[in-house]
This record gives C-alpha cells, structure tokens and sequence, in this order.
C-alpha cells in the first residue's frame, strides 16, 4: 500500500542547504582573489596554487547549490520520487572536479621546483592566517548543517572548506620555511604546493565514495533499519515483518516492507493495518517520504 503522492518534506533542508553553498561560494570568491593576488605579488606559488584550489571551489559551490536547488523540486509526472538524486549528482561531479585540479596543481608543482624565482614574500603569512581561521570555522558550521539535514552534497562543501584550511596551514608551513631558511630553501613553498595537491586529491577520494554510493543506491546505514522495523513490528495485528529495504533518494528516504499478518482476517482488515503501519514509520521518523507495505499471510 502506497500513495501516489507524498510531500516532499525535505525541501526547506534542501532550500537551506543551497543558501549554505551560495555562501561558501561568495566567501571562496573572496579567498580567491586574496590568495591569487597575494602569491604573485608575493613571490609565493604555493600561495596562487591555493588560490585557484579556492577558485575551482567556487564552481563546486555553484555546483553544489545548482544540484541542491534542482533536487528541491517536487515530484511531477517524469519523476515521481522527486528530484533528490540531483543531490548526489552534483557531488559527484564536484569531487572529480577536486581530482581533477590536484593532479593539473600537481604537474606545475613539480615543475616550478626546478624553476629558479624569488623567495616568497613574509605578508603572504597574513593573508593565510586569516584564510586558516575562517576556513576551519566554516567548515564546522556547514559541516553540522550537511549532518543535520543529512545532505552528502552539503557535507562535500564542507569538506572543501576543510581541505582549504589544511592547503593553506601547509601553505604557511612552506611560506615560513622558504623565509627563516634563506635562498637554500626557497623551492619549500613548491613542494608544500605538491603536498597541497596530495590533500586536495585525498578529499576528492573520499567525497567522491558516498556520492557514488548513494546514486547506486546502496543500503543505508545506521539505526533507521532497525527503527522502520520496530516501527512495523509494534502495530497490531502484525505478526512478523520480512523484507525491509530502504533506499535514499536526496534528503528522503523510500520504505519497501513486508508484513505478516493473520491470513484469515479480511482484505479491509489487511488493508487497514498497512495504512497503519505506514503512519507508524513516518512518525518514526520525519526522513522518511513514502512507504510502500506489502501485506501477505504469516507463516505458520
């Protein structure tokens, strides 16, 4: 037993989480400029490869908010479980996209450490002192946001912001060696830039595996299980719940369940259980968007 048509429940989550990557994204516009500008006034290549690191998080942002706006759409008659898959969608193509730019970030690395230039400026600390902070800040607000509302996208912004507070910490490191070592140690920003690439591609690695494992479909983890089960179990009249399989579309979850009941009670009487066993589940849980009840006789 199922509706046809269920409120898409999620939306203002999802509404939040897009207004949560339009802001990662104006504040990454920002670091940007600063990082860009500041490492080449400044001599500093680790400096402008963290800079187009921030640059190219400013089109996983858009992204992110494109997907999350797309996926608060509600069901229609071409997709009537909604639109949530957009969600994962868009985050996997922003985690190919972090792949992508550390291994191009990479490949300058390696070559601006056999390319003789100037020592890198000391004021180019203070530009990354201020990125580490309200970096890492902002990465413990979105990050809680992404697990409130349970969004993989919202999570993945987050984590670039962590990863660009880890770039730029290794950016300092490198910056402050190059200077207190002299003209010996002027390539440290070079390879703290390749170390930078390796963070960025680690993060990619592992953002890139929940989204793929959401778009495949694959079971949650967790209580939720156990919960729709218990749910199901406690109404009455049912006698045992077989299958339970549950799948995550977007922020909403999706129900297919098998009860047991009496098989000599009457068709109204079955029906009616699974309407209940349907309202059990959902108030067990606000996530969870529609329940589908298969209801057939228990073994005896």
């Amino acid at each position: 037993m199922s509706s046809p048509q269920h409120p898409h429940a999620s939306a203002n989550n999802l509404q939040t989480g897009a207004r949560v990557a339009l802001f990662g994204m104006l504040v990454n516009l920002i670091f940007a400029a600063a990082k860009i500008l500041g490492g080449w006034l400044g001599h500093a290549y680790v400096l402008i490869a963290d800079g187009i690191e921030s640059a190219l998080d400013i089109v996983g942002s858009f992204v992110i908010w494109s997907g999350l706006k797309f996926a608060a759409r509600p069901p229609d008659e071409t997709h009537p479980y909604g639109h949530g898959k957009a969600e994962p969608i868009a985050a996997v193509i922003v985690a190919i996209g972090v792949l992508v730019a550390a291994l191009g970030l990479a490949v300058q690395s390696v070559r601006e450490i056999w390319t003789p230039h100037h020592g890198p400026a000391a004021f180019t600390l203070g530009i990354l002192i201020v990125v580490i902070v309200v970096k890492e800040i902002l990465f413990r607000y979105v990050n809680r946001i992404g697990h409130h509302i349970e969004s993989t996208a919202v999570r993945t912004d987050a984590w670039h912001h962590r990863g660009d507070a880890l770039t730029s910490a290794a950016a300092f490191v490198g910056i402050s060696l190059a200077l207190i070592g002299g003209s010996r140690w002027q390539s440290a920003d070079d390879w703290a830039a390749l170390f930078v690439c390796a963070v960025i591609g680690a993060n990619g690695i592992r953002l890139l595996r929940p989204a793929l494992y959401e778009i495949m479909d694959t079971a949650p983890r967790g209580l939720i299980v156990n919960s729709v089960r218990n749910a199901a179990a406690a109404v009455p009249g049912v006698i045992e719940v077989e299958k339970c399989l549950i799948r995550k579309m977007g922020l909403d979850f999706y129900v297919d369940l098998h009860v047991g009941v009496d098989g000599s009670i009457s068709v109204h009487e079955g029906h009616e259980i699974a309407h209940q066993v349907k309202r059990a589940i959902q108030q067990s849980d606000s996530r969870i968007a529609d329940v589908l009840v298969h209801i057939e006789p228990a073994a005896r």
